[in-house]
């Protein structure tokens, strides 16, 4: 499975890059995370207009995509990895993944997005949200390889 991962912000080495490469080394699962830059002279549906197409530019029509959105729905791990067994039992072998800047989203987005998932109603800094998302999908790689990472 090949996984694209799309992030609006640069991340610059820290404990975070850190444990994202950690997670990266382990999965047999190919992730590519492709970082975007936003632009400081924009501000409210202008930003989210820029954001949208660079986002979309790195997503093939034939690819699905999941987008984290506070709005999302809220999934268990089990059912975050049912998610990629869907993706593969129809035939993808690629899926998009976008974590969006911090004023959210853009609808052309939202409205692409196969899934838009959550993780939870907390506020995650965005950064941080690409650790999860990187470990949620080690995670799901091992549940569907039916190894004992995860505890039910």
């Amino acid at each position: 499975m090949k996984i694209r991962l799309i992030c609006i912000g640069i991340l610059k080495k820290s404990p975070e890059l850190s444990l994202i490469e950690e997670y990266l080394k382990r999965s047999r699962w190919k992730i590519e995370l492709k970082e975007l830059s936003s632009r400081s002279d924009l501000s409210g549906e202008a930003l989210k207009q820029f954001e949208a197409e660079q986002i979309q530019s790195y997503i093939p029509d034939s690819v699905p995509l999941l987008v984290l959105d506070e709005r999302g729905n809220t999934l268990s791990s089990r059912e975050f990895a049912g998610l990629f067994q869907d993706f593969q039992n129809v035939g993808h072998s690629q899926i998009a993944i976008c974590i969006g800047g911090a004023d959210g989203l853009h609808q052309s987005v939202r409205d692409r997005a196969s899934k838009i998932i959550s993780f939870g109603k907390l506020t995650w800094p965005h950064m941080l949200v690409r650790v999860m998302i990187v470990e949620q999908l080690y995670r799901a790689q091992q549940i569907l390889a039916g190894h004992p990472y995860h505890r039910d």
